[in-house]
């Protein structure tokens, strides 16, 4: 397990540099927005992530359905990476690949706290549409250096402590992450892409589906659940409406209309004035905690 995680590390620590000079020279290459001087950094730095992840877990005895579902939702990643597909052909697309799910887990329960309870058919597609919802989620919460990449690596470390069968899977996708974030981080030489965030949330989805950990992943991705709740409410059309403004010395405005992230900005610039390092960095802390809280709950 060690061996196999450290593999992951090294492969993503040296992989990620590797494809983002190629991605410079392909010219794909996104603006880093939060900058005050325009800054241009390589896109799809997550192929690193779907390269390092699914050859350590080959090493592994990880069914090959899941790492399969994995790189496919990846591969759904990367062609949104290279055409920005519609949001609903993004989720159609990450729904129809997970389908692998419905004819490998045996389960007809759902887990709540430790207690199964049992809804037949209607179990197996829900855990089947998680895997999709939860890609989904963690794609949302984006837009800031390291910020989505250290927030999977949190939760797929805690998923870790928690599970009792996929302790193997989770631990090779937080390291695979830190060997990211190395990179990733403010600032960000290279950014995941939706390569990146929509195959550490499919990651995500499928340890915690074949774990039995749907109520505690769901604890730990709160900070994405309500970011997701507060978007629906202007339909996902945030952007249009306003975006986060940047200061000359670097501080944050939040966006006109209410997220996740706007929240945090504004509460940050309450006590102390919220740069990009220090959102990043207190959005960490608080999925610390809630990490800490389920670990707890164990």
């Amino acid at each position: 397990m060690i061996i196999e995680s450290i593999v992951a590390f090294f492969l993503s620590l040296t992989l990620t540099p590797y494809i983002a000079s190629l991605m410079k020279k392909a010219n794909i290459v996104g603006r880093d927005v939060h900058k005050v001087q325009e800054v241009l950094v390589p896109e799809m730095g997550g192929l690193a992530l779907l390269i390092s992840i699914s050859l350590a877990s080959f090493f592994t005895n990880i069914p090959g359905w899941i790492v399969s579902v994995f790189l496919l939702v990846g591969v759904v990643g990367v062609i949104d990476d290279l055409v920005n597909l519609k949001q609903s052909h993004k989720v159609f697309l990450t729904i129809l690949v997970s389908m692998p799910v419905l004819f490998n887990l045996e389960r007809n329960f759902l887990v709540v706290f430790n207690h199964k309870v049992y809804l037949g058919i209607f179990a197996i597609i829900f855990l089947w549409l998680y895997v999709p919802f939860v890609a989904n989620l963690v794609n949302l919460l984006a837009g800031f250096n390291g910020l989505e990449v250290g927030l999977s690596s949190i939760i797929l470390f805690a998923l870790f402590v928690l599970s009792k069968n996929m302790k193997e899977l989770a631990l090779i996708g937080f390291f695979a992450g830190l060997g990211f974030l190395i990179w990733n981080k403010y600032p960000a030489k290279v950014f995941p892409g939706d390569t990146g965030t929509l195959s550490l949330g499919a990651l995500i989805g499928l340890v915690t589906i074949t774990s039995g950990l749907e109520t505690q992943a769901t604890i730990l991705l709160l900070p994405h659940i309500i970011d997701f709740l507060l978007k629906m409410k202007v339909r996902f059309k945030g952007k249009s409406i306003g975006k986060t403004k940047v200061l000359e010395d670097g501080t944050l405005l939040p966006p006109p209309y209410t997220s996740f992230l706007g929240i945090m900005i504004r509460a940050l610039n309450k006590v102390w004035r919220a740069t990009e390092p220090r959102l990043v960095l207190s959005t960490w802390l608080v999925e610390m905690l809630l990490a800490l809280l389920v670990i707890a709950l164990l």
